[in-house]
């Protein structure tokens, strides 16, 4: 007899289920057709033996994948509906990085928030640079695990929502989810002396429920990430203070690298789009280029 459930966890070829009743149990993946991720709603059916199969994944509302080194999207989360990135004074921020999961929920439709961890550490720069994506409409919200500040309005922001949360190894994401949960369900690692990199802490995204509301997904740590995108036409609505400027420029096809009349340069020496945003356009422009062979 088939019967749905959510994905709460996967590892290889083994999920976690949660089903209508609330109860959890591991099922398998069978095949490699199927590939189902934390927050994918399933049929599976249990076998003579008790073991449970997962036989089809529903239709997703939305997809947080990235692109592979050979051109090819993989799966993070599915049906999520707010990306929560996590960034710190320790490790430093990875601006690009940043920027690159902005792009991926700009062009999924749905909404991001910016979340500056380790307050308490003090970093004036650092919030200066974070206020600029405020300046251009991203909620940001400042949170310290240890005094603590700002969780309340985190939880807030995922109400009746499912959010994602990413960012770089090390930021406090693990501490994050044992604050906004109120027990300790994630095991919370040390920076590497070396090079100053946050350990991967959590090694398989998992979902879990906010006790007022709201689920979140908590993702691996990254040092590299890259939004999966088709038409390279689309990575300018990815940023969205370009978006003014869409239809704008001279040439149809234009690029805003060195082409004549291109309304987005034109507004980047204006200052009306910040230089660093810009340079991160093209990075990743060019990386995606490169990750589809062109």
């Amino acid at each position: 007899m088939k019967r749905r459930g959510l994905i709460i966890a996967r590892h290889r070829r083994e999920v976690l289920i949660e089903d209508a009743t609330g109860e959890t149990f591991t099922a398998l993946v069978r095949g490699r057709k199927l590939r189902p991720l934390a927050g994918d709603n399933v049929v599976f059916n249990f076998e003579a033996d008790g073991t449970a199969i997962i036989q089809e994944i529903m239709p997703r509302d939305t997809l947080l994948e990235r692109i592979d080194s050979r051109g090819r999207g993989e799966g993070i989360a599915a049906n999520i509906s707010l990306i929560v990135i996590v960034l710190a004074p320790q490790p430093a921020p990875d601006w690009q990085l940043i920027d690159r999961y902005l792009v991926a929920a700009a062009l999924m439709g749905i909404d991001a928030v910016l979340v500056r961890n380790k307050q308490d550490l003090g970093d004036h720069h650092l919030d200066d640079r974070a206020r600029s994506y405020a300046e251009i409409g991203y909620h940001l919200i400042s949170t310290s695990t240890k005094v603590p500040q700002g969780l309340e309005a985190l939880a807030q922001s995922l109400d009746s929502r499912r959010g994602v949360l990413v960012g770089q190894s090390g930021v406090g994401k693990s501490s994050l989810i044992n604050s906004l949960l109120d027990t300790d369900v994630q095991t919370v690692g040390s920076l590497s002396r070396r090079k100053a990199l946050g350990r991967h802490t959590t090694t398989a995204a998992r979902l879990y429920r906010l006790p007022g509301g709201g689920e979140l997904i908590d993702s691996p740590g990254v040092r590299r990430y890259a939004p999966k995108i088709s038409d390279p036409a689309d990575l300018d609505s990815g940023f969205i203070e370009f978006r003014p400027y869409t239809g704008q420029c001279r040439f149809n096809d234009c690029r805003h690298r060195t082409e004549p009349n291109c309304a987005v340069t034109d507004a980047v020496e204006a200052g009306t789009i910040r230089i660093e945003r810009y340079k991160s356009y093209c990075v990743l422009s060019d990386t995606l280029d490169k990750l589809r062979g062109n």
